[in-house]
């Protein structure tokens, strides 16, 4: 009698438990008899109904549901995880599993966030078709055990269809002179590319473009990738380029650094440029002329600075008179 009673009292505890948690087979909409292609393609079609891409008006419902599919799921697909809840329920899982712990039979029992349920997802639609790229792009791709899925099914869904790898650019560099840069010109170029015919391609060159600038011809490059011209600027004899500004560098002596000079030098546009310095040049000192630089290619009209930088001889050897001199002027 004692053995029956406590058979009893376990059976009505089992009840309570099983009905305490929730009904995973309710969740995927299939009966307690289903097969595991039945519970597959259950997931499947209500996974594609509550993933949270497909619902952005009701996200956050989506994101509860998507997830308690996957857990559904990963339980019921499992047979020894289904075969405990068959007998205990969820709340017999979790008792079983010391709140995700190992439980009977060695499975891990865990609540599923976010990740988890994604990874699910992506990890079963990529057991078909050659995963998500291969059925993007496909109307009407048969999934396993059957199912039909549409390419509109998986356009919501943020991992997409693969995109196959686009071909390398072939590039090539286009050495310019800083006057050429200055006032832009056109240049033809013949191109030879493996396997095709010569080509002649032309490029407006804008005024202030500067070096890595590219110009971009796509497919005409090696194995259909784009041909890419990419601007590089010829070293100058007297100027140096900083961004949009130029620097021009003049070599003066003590005498013009104390008293005043003036200096002048041929233009990039061919014209001549005077500066008077009447200032104290000290070492380190550098002269702005505004607007006297290189022309902006995104800012028509306008144009950079000049800075002048000096370099200042000073004198070997003094006399004791110069040296006086200088005592009684300074």
């Amino acid at each position: 009698v004692s053995t029956q009673s406590t058979g009893l009292q376990q059976s009505i505890f089992n009840r309570r438990i099983m009905q305490a948690g929730k009904d995973y087979y309710a969740v995927l909409k299939v009966s307690k008899t289903a097969t595991p292609d039945e519970i597959k393609k259950a997931y499947k079609k209500m996974a594609l109904k509550w993933h949270p891409d497909r619902n952005p008006d009701n996200k956050k419902v989506a994101e509860e549901k998507f997830k308690e599919v996957a857990e559904a799921y990963e339980v019921l697909s499992d047979p020894k995880k289904r075969e405990i809840y068959d007998q205990y329920g969820e709340e017999g899982l979790k008792a079983g599993g010391g709140g995700g712990g190992a439980g009977p039979g060695g499975f891990e029992y865990r609540n599923m966030n976010d990740e988890q349920a994604r990874k699910i997802f992506e990890n079963l639609f990529g057991m078909f078709g050659g995963g998500m790229g291969g059925m993007g792009g496909q109307r009407g791709a048969q999934g396993m055990g059957g199912m039909q899925f549409d390419d509109d099914d998986f356009s919501f869904f943020n991992f997409g269809p693969r995109q196959r790898r686009k071909p390398e650019s072939t590039t090539i560099r286009l050495e310019l002179s800083l006057e050429e840069l200055f006032v832009g010109c056109t240049k033809k170029l013949k191109v030879h590319i493996e396997n095709s015919p010569d080509k002649t391609y032309t490029v407006d060159v804008k005024a202030g473009w500067k070096k890595g600038t590219k110009i971009r011809f796509p497919g005409e490059g090696e194995r259909g990738g784009d041909l890419v011209f990419m601007i590089d600027e010829k070293p100058h004899p007297y100027l140096k380029r900083d961004g949009n500004d130029l620097i021009y560098s003049a070599r003066i002596t003590l005498k013009q650094a104390l008293t005043g000079f003036n200096i002048s030098f041929p233009t990039l546009d061919g014209q001549s440029l005077k500066i008077e310095v009447r200032e104290v040049v000290k070492p380190g000192y550098v002269k702005v002329i505004p607007g006297a630089g290189m022309p902006i290619s995104k800012s028509p009209g306008q144009r950079g600075d000049l800075r002048v930088s000096f370099d200042i001889d000073f004198p070997d050897y003094l006399s004791q008179e110069q040296k006086d001199r200088i005592k009684q002027t300074l």
